[in-house]
């Protein structure tokens, strides 16, 4: 076993001497805290909320707080952005009589507590904190919730999909990306595509190319000390669903008959089912465009009484959801093994 800090120098892509990161093949990660410090300061500050609507005056002042973690990591390519952060910020509110004169000036603040990749595709909660509860102060915090939340939400969206696209990094991908030589003469080029174009007709080689692009399967395999049939009631039985997940679930058990988990985040509909042996499924998230599903195939085998295997294969999982975010693969496979499956063994005694 290597030591901590070394490795098998069989698995490790050294750097080149030059520092050139060739094809971003190597995990290229850019610390975006300052960076997002400074484009939620821009999104945020000064921002006017009411004009004169109702003789109420509202605005934003400054962002006062960012705080958590951001990066972007680059491989291949392939944006991976990660961030947990919280913001604070200010605002100032006042109430007007109908000539003018002023009738309460308010300082208040703005907390978003969790922003977060993992929940790029929900809003997030916004909390307005007003300490003056007085029967104005209370009028002007809420024309704040029901006029600055939509504003300061959508701002929070153009971060969420500035880190998407790659935040700081962005440029740099670019500057770096690989140009394309069609006149290269490179065997090293050439000779794959020339072997590809004698066993495989170019039309065809083409349209599967384009039928597998940004798309990836995921395969797990989990032990479970358990009858098989005892794993696929609880997959099957939406009140244990909603036990270990601690979220709302609705199963049909019949074939062609639908299901939808984790609060409606994922649905589908059963295409086989086989008693203790076998679930398929059609089976997608909220997040995903519309018209992609993935098809997932759960198989229960028991080699012997008690101990059970699980093995997965989820295909067309999309390698980017809606919002351009590009964790989509990692994110699945990462709540089956530790939402789905974990849980389960810990909540029902199957740990292995």
């Amino acid at each position: 076993m290597a030591k901590y800090g070394e490795g098998d120098k069989r698995w490790i892509v050294e750097d080149r001497p030059d520092g050139t990161n060739v094809h971003n093949w190597h995990w290229a990660e850019t610390n975006c805290l300052e960076w997002s410090r400074n484009l939620l300061g821009k999104l945020l500050s000064d921002l006017t909320i009411l004009d004169g609507e109702g003789n109420l005056y509202i605005k934003t002042k400054e962002v006062t707080k960012v705080e958590g973690e951001a990066f972007i990591n680059i491989r291949k390519g392939k944006i991976i952005p990660g961030y947990e952060i919280s913001v604070s910020l200010s605002w100032e509110g006042e109430a007007r009589e109908a000539d003018g004169k002023s009738l309460l000036k308010v300082d208040g603040s703005v907390e978003i507590p969790y922003i977060a990749d993992e929940n790029a595709d929900e809003d997030p909660e916004i909390r307005v904190i007003l300490r003056d509860e007085g029967p104005i102060g209370r009028r002007i915090k809420d024309a704040f919730v029901s006029k600055g939340k939509p504003i300061v939400m959508e701002k929070v969206r153009v971060y969420v999909e500035s880190m998407a696209k790659g935040g700081p990094a962005k440029e740099e991908l670019e500057v770096k990306k690989p140009s394309t030589n069609k006149s290269s003469s490179s065997p090293a080029v050439t000779a794959p595509a020339t072997a590809t174009a004698t066993a495989t007709p170019p039309a065809q080689t083409k349209k599967d190319a384009k039928s597998k692009e940004g798309f990836k399967s995921i395969s797990l395999t989990e032990k479970f000390h358990c009858r098989a049939k005892d794993i696929y009631e609880i997959m099957m039985d939406e009140n244990r669903w909603k036990g270990f997940t601690q979220s709302n679930a609705k199963i049909s058990r019949e074939v062609g008959g639908e299901f939808s988990l984790f609060d409606g985040s994922i649905t589908g509909i059963n295409q086989e089912l086989q008693e203790g042996e076998l679930i398929v499924q059609k089976w997608r998230f909220g997040s995903w465009a519309d018209g992609i599903h993935s098809m997932v195939r759960l198989t229960f085998d028991e080699p012997e009484p008690g101990f059970t295997i699980v093995k997965l294969m989820q295909t067309d999982v999309p390698e980017e959801d809606r919002y351009g975010n590009s964790t989509v693969v990692e994110n699945t496979e990462r709540g089956w093994r530790d939402l789905i499956f974990y849980k389960i063994r810990a909540v029902f005694g199957f740990g292995v």
